[in-house]
């Protein structure tokens, strides 16, 4: 079992987070339906103000908390810290989802003790769902165990992805969608890779997958699945990245099936 630091108020690294997420959530809820400022970081890959503002709320909160970590987020420059720990954030993940008016969308949170992952959270808060993990104790969804799905195999699965802003990687997910098409239940393209993890480490989908997802989504995703007894694996079968990779969340089961059907198609 996995012991967290704690704050300088007191309280360990879980409540900490929980607090900090709950923050983000009132704020992306407060303006949720406001007009909001966009800049393009790329075709269809936006930054708004909410994102900023979220951003910086959190980053200020866990500084106050712990004034020696680090802090890795997808907005700004990295915070450098002297301890071991480092949290890594993304305020809005969805932003997509949240700039169209889609009511889905999360707060991702993880922390890292050197390059183990030891807590990861995922926060929606229009519909007050907490995902959360600690490295060896287990995933709950607001408080309560959660595991993957029981599906046997992939002609029964549920499967999430999402298309990227890489148009070359879109098109390959499209590709494998069409090699795996009729013989699966239902695809569901999501607009939010950490809700798609999470919600495949409760087994709400029974897979999840992506060719690039980035340092703050895998560090929450796959810590998320695997302590729901589930599978989190590149392409390739391995490990995930620590940085930017690919990322297969399911069960053992569908997940080897469907590795090797992918592999069929991106061979």
């Amino acid at each position: 079992m996995t012991g967290l630091p704690h704050s300088s108020s007191g309280v360990d690294a879980l409540a900490v987070a929980e607090a900090a997420a709950r923050k983000a959530g009132d704020i992306l809820k407060l303006h949720f339906r406001d007009t909001r400022q966009v800049e393009y970081k790329g075709r269809a890959n936006i930054v708004t103000d909410v994102d900023l503002r979220v951003e910086d709320e959190i980053r200020a909160f866990l500084q106050a908390q712990f004034p020696d970590h680090s802090i890795v987020s997808e907005e700004s420059s990295p915070i450098i810290g002297s301890s071991e720990y480092t949290w890594v954030l993304d305020p809005l993940d969805g932003t997509n989802n949240y700039s169209f008016g889609i009511p889905f969308f999360g707060t991702i949170i993880a922390l890292k003790t050197g390059d183990d992952v030891t807590l990861g959270m995922v926060y929606d808060p229009l519909r007050d769902e907490l995902f959360s993990a600690v490295k060896g104790r287990g995933t709950t969804l607001n408080r309560r165990p959660a595991s993957v799905s029981g599906k046997k195999s992939v002609k029964d699965s549920l499967i999430g992805t999402d298309l990227g802003y890489v148009d070359a990687n879109g098109s390959r997910i499209l590709d494998l969608m069409a090699h795996l098409w009729p013989d699966l239940y239902a695809f569901r393209i999501m607009g939010s890779a950490g809700l798609g993890m999470a919600y495949a480490s409760c087994g709400r989908l029974d897979l999840y997958f992506h060719l690039l997802v980035y340092p703050w989504e895998l560090a929450c995703g796959q810590l998320l699945v695997t302590e729901a007894g589930g599978v989190a694996t590149d392409f390739h079968g391995g490990p995930p990245g620590t940085g930017e990779s690919s990322i297969i969340v399911s069960n053992k089961a569908v997940h080897t099936e469907f590795l090797s059907a992918a592999g069929d198609i991106f061979r």
